[in-house]
């Protein structure tokens, strides 16, 4: 075969198969959506937003993620900036310190629950604050049970979206400019002050997407909940776990829920983006 007979065949076959290939994945993506939307008429869905499970449900999972990302924002970023900073240690040969080699084992101990499939972090949870876990006797000792309470549903939102932010923070700090750094350290600001009104202001972008997919892994968190929370209505029942109840007995309620958390974690992914253009 001559070489322009096979440059044509190439220039011909190279899109047809990037099509092909692309075409299919964005298929898998977006046929289980539009089958959410448009397997049932509207007049359904609204109904079905009217079932007793969808109002306390709503209410519980907009309490407990907003308390979850508050909580993983407040002690997340000044961990994302003390690990961004003790990983970069060096000896004088230019080697990573054995500091700097401890908080690497850090830092992927808390990149962990990102890879922990969620039955396994829901028996973590347990065995860690469950009344025979490791501080469950300490625990019960000052009047505190958190297995299948409200507190429990934050606890292990907080345990399964907390990666998520971290490693945005992370990331953010250490493409920090240094001199930005060494110019506030030199105008005597303290440690404190240039955290607070250089590295956030500065990667606030950054942060704020990744607070934005911590609520959004939040929001949809479902094994480690149901394992260490319990499911029970308006109680511990957030939205995905409503949508599990619902499944049992009414199939358009589970679609209408599984719509209004579709709707919610879009939104957050558009705030996002419009983060980002900013």
């Amino acid at each position: 075969m001559s070489a322009p007979r096979r440059s044509a065949l190439s220039a011909i076959a190279w899109p047809g198969a990037l099509g092909l290939l692309s075409g299919g994945l964005l298929l898998l993506v977006a046929l289980p959506v539009a089958g959410l939307l448009f397997s049932a008429p509207p007049r359904q869905l609204l109904a079905g937003l009217s079932d007793p499970l969808v109002v306390p449900a709503l209410r519980l999972t907009l309490l407990t993620t907003t308390i979850s990302v508050l909580a993983i924002l407040t002690c997340g970023t000044p961990l994302a900036w003390v690990i961004a900073h003790r990983t970069s240690l060096r000896t004088p040969t230019g080697q990573a310190s054995r500091a700097s080699r401890i908080w690497r084992v850090l830092e992927t101990l808390v990149e962990l629950p990102v890879v922990l499939p969620p039955a396994v972090a829901g028996v973590a949870l347990l065995l860690a604050f469950g009344r025979r876990g490791l501080l469950g006797a300490g625990l019960g000792a000052v009047g505190i049970g958190l297995p299948f309470t409200r507190a429990a549903v934050v606890v292990a939102q907080t345990f399964v979206a907390a990666p998520f932010y971290v490693q945005a923070a992370i990331a953010a700090f250490r493409s920090l400019d240094p001199d930005l750094v060494l110019v506030a350290r030199t105008l005597g600001a303290s440690p404190p002050r240039v955290l607070f009104t250089v590295a956030i202001p500065v990667s606030w972008s950054a942060l704020a997407g990744g607070a934005a997919m911590s609520w959004a892994r939040a929001l949809g968190e479902f094994g480690a909940t149901l394992m260490f929370a319990g499911n029970m209505t308006g109680r511990t029942q957030t939205l995905p776990l409503a949508i599990y109840t619902a499944l049992e007995s009414d199939l358009r309620t589970a679609q209408s829920l599984s719509i209004l958390l579709v709707a919610i974690a879009f939104a957050l992914l558009v705030a996002i983006r419009a983060g980002a253009r900013r």
